[in-house]
């Protein structure tokens, strides 16, 4: 294994091998450790091994499946862009991050702004939420949302 750490133990480097583990690893997180290393051309125990040390070392987070929500009923996927005054704004983040409803949060440049991702079932489910859960925050200085229409291209994980 060829990937080693920084001095400041936050980058990993990785390899060649490294790469195309992680790349079929994201086509099909179910392929088995012995299919693997037949397509990569190493040992079932070498993969084996290059996995957990990859998620050791925190660049595999964890393992999952990909649900499409159309097709549990959830219709309603939307983006917000929202405002915070900055003295609430890890207070808003916290609570926000443990909604159900929202997929994703980042903290955004501009001013204090959170950029937030949600499924709901239909439109009257997402205005309670924001009536009963995001208005009612304190700091809430503006919330711009926007209802997606269509996916084109949706990417999980990321470019190598």
């Amino acid at each position: 294994m060829s990937f080693k750490q920084d001095d400041s133990d936050s980058i990993v480097e990785i390899d060649e091998t490294d790469r195309l583990i992680i790349a079929r690893l994201n086509t099909n997180g179910r392929i088995s450790y012995t299919d693997l290393a037949k397509e990569i051309g190493i040992s079932r125990v070498a993969v084996q091994a290059r996995i957990n040390a990859l998620m050791e070392a925190g660049v595999i987070e964890r393992f999952t499946a990909v649900i499409n929500p159309e097709k549990i009923g959830i219709s309603v996927s939307a983006f917000f862009n929202v405002e915070v005054e900055p003295k609430h704004l890890h207070e808003v983040a916290d609570q926000l991050s443990s909604e159900p409803y929202v997929t994703s949060l980042y903290h955004m440049t501009g001013p204090s702004k959170l950029h937030m991702h949600g499924l709901f079932r239909n439109n009257q489910e997402m205005e309670h939420f924001l009536k009963e859960k995001l208005y009612p925050l304190p700091g809430i200085m503006s919330v711009d949302c926007q209802v997606l229409i269509n996916r084109y291209k949706s990417r999980m994980g990321m470019r190598l």
